[in-house]
């Protein structure tokens, strides 16, 4: 016999089953109604033999039966369910209640009736502590006395009877659920395992602790949390933490809710914290209320660790799997092309740190792009897929610069491209240096890349950290910190962190722009305000040590950086003024060759005693008036343009600036 089949008898025996306990309590309201004692006939011995075979057909108890056990209902309070379940199976039941109670108006189950017609009543069975209303098993309208009040069984409770499985369409859209998840690494399967077992033992508790799994990678945390639920043998259901209501009653009535759904459907439950904000002090305070209150198996996930007093929580941090298990995932979802690899799964793996989810994604988007027709890149194609793939939790968060400068562009002294080209091939060898050479292991302090470009305005900070980007092949995002930096304590250091944290994924190449409005000479402290810099700043210097990638400061004046925050920076640049001769070596590499130009001279054009951000300025201005006279670029339209650079400068062009040029 198959499962299709055994599953198909059970549910017949479960329907034969009900329909006789139905039929059982009918007849003793049918006895009262008449007046007559009550029958052992050949009727009532057949549905109680009806009984005994169903119970003896199934292979689990009757639903009816679960019911009682899980909510621990006596045998009257399960006679008034039936009864009241009694008005969705019988057509004419509503007029045998009329009859039984002597008014044709009352055509409804009451406690009266219940009291008068059922065996073994007890007056406290409908009380608003009891069974069957604490878990609102049955519904209690409106009536002149509580005795006198219609009761109507609940429609999530009827359907279960039934065998119908569902969830409450109260919590439709509040509540869903999450299917099993993939087999985890290694890791993350022993950290399940050590979640389930806190489960486990904690089982002869009164009240189960929280498990609180915190971290910046939900899909990884959702993961763990339905493989402990498969351990467990339960499902897995899962509740935005914005739906929880900060209203009293309203609170109360989604958690006896879920409460009563997690019994019926042996589900737990995920709270998913990950989008909130944990200095949202109302918010947090309704959340704990919440948690403290809610019972049976309750994940929290979340960035951060939340607190909460009245219960037990205990807290797990996850993290992404280590870089080996990345690349056996690498290995294996590139299988098909795993002879053509040559080595590129080690590089990915170290210089992306991405989730399972995230990997089966890239390897989709690329072998996508592979055809066996040309010859193609495929460890690029791999990389691009991923810079790809780790690019939506920062765009949002900071400005992306397509880099498109090469070296070619970057005219700087001699030692300060000297210092770029280490800074590269710091980036470039990191993973050789720090995990095949044993660095990391030997101190985990300092691994992160960091960089101090200063200079003034226009002299190629910027450019720079683009041609870093070009020659690295990774994405190069611009934080203005300006507009991190917030007045209000620890907003600072919370977009800070969301930086990072979503910068971590893609290894990209982070620019801050205007450190200044962040560093200064702080270490003199003169008041709370700056303590707390010093604070934000060592707060910024610290995730910059432990990035593992490039990160890059901007100031138009290093000395207004303190010293002691400097030695924390493994590289400082600084973006001189240029001279003559390098002023005139920009010019003649500022137009593309495609441009038309006739008589430029780069000597001359040096004169003008401006940044290399300005030059270029002048550049394309010019080539928009030779274009629009039809014109190649000449000495005459970069004369217009000089000026016109000048004006927004606030400077005067002087006549050793400009003479000879036209």
């Amino acid at each position: 016999m198959n499962a299709t089949t055994v599953n198909y008898n059970w549910h017949e025996a479960n329907e034969r089953y009900l329909l006789a306990a139905l039929g059982m309590v009918r007849d003793a309201i049918e006895t009262y109604a008449h007046k007559t004692q009550s029958s052992t006939s050949s009727a009532q011995q057949q549905k109680q033999q009806t009984i005994e075979t169903a119970t003896a057909d199934m292979t689990a108890p009757p639903l009816l039966e679960r019911v009682c056990q899980l909510f621990g209902l006596s045998e009257f309070e399960r006679d008034i369910l039936l009864m009241c379940a009694c008005m969705e199976f019988y057509g004419d039941f509503a007029a045998l209640c009329g009859l039984a109670q002597g008014d044709t108006q009352k055509t409804y189950p009451t406690l009266s009736l219940a009291l008068a017609a059922l065996p073994n009543p007890h007056w406290d069975a409908i009380a608003p502590d009891a069974k069957l209303r604490y878990w609102r098993l049955i519904e209690l309208g409106e009536g002149r006395a509580l005795t006198l009040s219609p009761l109507r069984i609940d429609e999530r409770i009827l359907h279960y009877l039934v065998g119908r499985q569902y969830i409450d369409e109260r919590l439709a859209g509040i509540v869903e659920p999450i299917p099993e998840a993939r087999e985890l690494v290694p890791s993350q399967q022993q950290l399940a395992q050590q979640i389930a077992a806190v489960w486990m033992q904690s089982s002869q508790t009164e009240k189960l602790p929280i498990l609180q799994l915190c971290g910046i990678e939900p899909i990884s945390k959702r993961a763990i949390a339905s493989t402990v639920c498969k351990i467990l043998g339960v499902n897995l259901h899962i509740m935005p933490v914005q739906v929880v209501p900060s209203a009293p009653a309203e609170m109360e009535t989604l958690l006896r809710l879920w409460e009563r759904e997690s019994i019926l459907s042996n589900s737990a439950l995920l709270i998913d914290c990950d989008k909130i904000d944990i200095t949202d002090l109302t918010r947090t305070h309704t959340i704990g209320r919440f948690l403290e209150r809610i019972n049976g198996l309750v994940f929290v996930t979340s960035r951060e660790r939340i607190a909460i007093q009245q219960r037990p929580i205990v807290s797990f941090n996850i993290h992404k799997p280590t870089i080996e298990e990345q690349s056996l995932l690498w290995q294996s979802n590139l299988a098909q092309i795993q002879p053509q690899l040559n080595g590129q799964v080690r590089k990915l793996a170290t210089q992306f740190n991405l989730s399972p989810n995230t990997i089966r994604a890239a390897c989709a988007e690329a072998l996508g792009q592979l055809t066996g027709e040309k010859e193609q890149d495929i460890g690029q194609i791999l990389w691009d897929a991923c810079r790809k793939q780790a690019r939506p939790h920062l765009d949002e968060l900071a400005q992306r610069i397509p880099p498109t400068a090469t070296w070619e562009d970057l005219v700087l002294p001699p030692a300060q491209a000297e210092m770029l080209r280490e800074i590269a091939a710091h980036v470039r060898q990191r993973a050789t240096v720090y995990q095949n050479w044993g660095f990391a292991a030997k101190n985990t302090r300092g691994l992160g890349i960091s960089a101090l470009f200063a200079g003034s305005s226009g002299t190629g900070k910027t450019l720079a950290a683009e041609v870093l980007a070009q020659e690295l092949h990774l994405d190069l995002y611009r934080i203005d910190l300006s507009s991190v930096v917030s007045k209000y304590i620890g907003e600072t250091e919370k977009n800070l962190r969301r930086v990072f944290d979503a910068a971590e994924e893609g290894g990209v190449i982070l620019l801050f722009d205007e450190a200044d409005a962040l560093f200064g000479k702080r270490s003199e402290v003169k008041d709370s305000h700056d303590r707390y810099a010093n604070i934000e700043v060592s707060y910024l210097l610290q995730r910059m040590e432990s990035y593992p990638g490039l990160a890059i400061m901007t100031t138009n004046l290093k000395s207004s950086i303190d010293t002691a925050f400097q030695r924390r920076i493994r590289f400082a640049v600084q973006f001189p003024f240029p001279d003559a001769a390098q002023r005139a070596e920009i010019w003649r590499r500022v137009y593309p060759t495609n441009t038309p130009t006739n008589g430029l001279d780069a000597k001359k054009l040096s004169q003008l005693s401006v940044a290399g951000g300005n030059i270029r300025n002048i550049a394309l201005n010019a080539a928009f008036l030779a274009a629009d006279a039809d014109e190649p670029v000449q000495m005459k339209h970069l004369l217009r343009a000089a000026r016109t650079e000048y004006a927004k400068l606030e400077k005067s062009l002087t006549e050793a600036e400009i003479g000879g040029w036209v």
